[in-house]
């Protein structure tokens, strides 16, 4: 989780708010679920808020980061779509993910819109 929160910053990448060790708990939150066959690598993960992970359950990245914003928070997408291309170049270099790279591509698109 260190190397994600020192990659991604100290803060939420959906509600903005800072990390500490009391109130807002830091926790690493897979962009494309395991469900949709999200692979299990740093490239899929980014620094998230437990509550806002807990809350984001399976929804898509688009959906969640309007939820977000119609709640007030302040959703970080550019920071969002930089990890999925990153998590996009990865699967390309190291191969495999065939379940992971339609959703990747959708999730930019709609991101990339907003």
């Amino acid at each position: 989780m260190a190397l994600i929160i020192a990659r991604d910053g100290p803060t939420c990448v959906w509600c903005a708010r800072p990390f500490d060790t009391r109130l807002v708990r830091p926790t690493t939150e897979h962009l494309v679920p395991r469900i949709k066959g999200g692979p299990s690598w740093m490239e899929n993960e980014v620094a998230a808020c437990r509550r806002c992970n807990n809350e984001r359950g399976h929804r898509s990245l688009g959906e969640f980061a309007d939820e977000c914003e119609g709640l007030g928070r302040s959703p970080d997408v550019a920071r969002v779509i930089a990890a999925l291309e990153a998590l996009q170049t990865a699967i390309a270099e190291r191969g495999g993910q065939r379940r992971a790279r339609p959703y990747i591509a959708g999730q930019l698109r709609r991101l990339r819109r907003r």
